[in-house]
């Protein structure tokens, strides 16, 4: 595996960048996507994002990246079609590197990229942001002649589930967050917090929990709904904000967890938010952040948000969010779905203090951008033959 530094990248060589993905919409992956386009402009390159588009365009676009618009993410064999219009993207506009960061879109550019003359076609990386289903699907995602893990626990699934790839070809990089942006000492500013305790009055004097990510059954809200009424029921003035949107697919398992709220009679105690673009100061006064993530997650960005904020973290012990916590908060760990024990947690942080929390944080966005930006540089100069 391929771990140590890479060459930073090199301002007198302009490159061409394209990333591609489902959609703009928000999430881990498009923030992502997003800060790597801003550093690639930065430093004076080009950057190009293929998606479906989403209400994140105008904010990659005033960063003075590209985008182009097309639904390479729909579950549809008529999403073929755009194999021929993504290489000839490729083609004309003489791309350097080609990112692909999501499954069915790494598919169309995969194929797309393999029927290019291997002698100028761009260099391939691939970025595994999950432990996928294993199979010639998700295979996809280990064909980059670099493959980037997000953390060690997706080099293990890698190393596990596709014994054949070469393990110089993967190298771990971190996500990472921005320390200008979150640091111990931020708090914000006194008009937002009055306006957001006017517009959630039910929260105000409670001992604040948040559970952040989109409303989707791995990410435990339904275990959530279990922990306040446990809470409640040892007399503790608990209240949980659910900070999330909620995709048209999942609107079932919403109504789910909409009726399990009601038949716990915690209406009045767990408070929905949709998607905000105020996370951060959400998370700045939340006694305790939740990751209550059913299935090991890569990388817990809003867990390394709220720790970065001097937030405790209360998360399951398994995939990329124990290594976090076990970096900078491993009093926050319990085991998976062990609700006892996360409620016990709970209370001895709401009687004793929660622990304080290291303030050495090493998942920061310039190592992330760095290392990519890095990786970019490295492929581009490589020899021989591309892929």
């Amino acid at each position: 595996m391929t771990s140590g530094n890479q060459p930073a990248a090199q301002p007198d060589r302009r490159l061409t960048v394209v990333q591609m993905l489902p959609a703009l919409d928000g999430g881990g992956v498009e923030r992502g996507t997003i800060e790597i386009a801003a550093a690639l402009v930065r430093e004076g390159h080009r950057a190009i994002v293929i998606s479906e588009g989403g209400r994140l365009v105008d904010e990659l676009e005033a960063l003075g990246a590209e985008h182009v618009t097309l639904p390479v993410g729909r579950k549809s064999l008529l999403t073929l079609r755009y194999i021929r219009t993504v290489r000839r993207l490729l083609r004309d506009e003489r791309v350097d590197i080609l990112h692909l960061r999501s499954r069915l879109p790494a598919w169309i550019g995969y194929l797309a990229w393999k029927t290019m003359n291997p002698a100028t076609r761009p260099r391939l990386v691939t970025t595994v942001h999950g432990a996928y289903s294993p199979g010639r699907y998700s295979a996809v995602m280990t064909k980059g002649e670099r493959v980037i893990a997000v953390s060690d626990s997706i080099v293990d699934y890698i190393r596990a589930n596709y014994p054949t790839v070469d393990p110089e070809r993967i190298v771990r990089i971190y996500r990472g967050v921005d320390p200008d942006h979150y640091y111990p000492d931020f708090r914000p500013d006194p008009a937002w917090v009055e306006r957001f305790f006017q517009e959630t009055p039910q929260a105000r004097d409670r001992w604040l929990l948040t559970l952040p990510g989109r409303i989707t059954q791995i990410k435990g809200q339904l275990d959530l709904v279990e922990i306040v009424a446990g809470l409640k029921a040892r007399g503790v003035p608990v209240h949980a904000l659910l900070v999330g949107g909620v995709h048209p697919r999942r609107q079932d398992y919403w109504h789910r967890v909409q009726a399990a709220i009601e038949e716990s009679g915690l209406g009045e105690d767990i408070t929905w938010l949709g998607p905000r673009g105020d996370l951060r100061e959400i998370l700045s006064i939340s006694d305790v952040v939740l990751s209550l993530t059913s299935k090991p997650e890569s990388f817990g960005r809003t867990v390394t948000e709220a720790l970065s904020l001097g937030r405790p973290v209360l998360g399951y012990d398994h995939g990329g969010v124990s290594e976090q916590l076990r970096a900078i908060y491993p009093r926050g760990l319990v085991p998976p779905r062990d609700l006892g024990r996360a409620i016990e947690c709970l209370l001895h942080f709401r009687a004793n203090g929660a622990p304080t929390v290291s303030k050495n944080n090493p998942y920061t966005i310039g190592e992330m951008k760095n290392r990519t930006l890095g990786v970019y540089q490295e492929l581009n100069h490589s020899k021989g033959p591309r892929g």
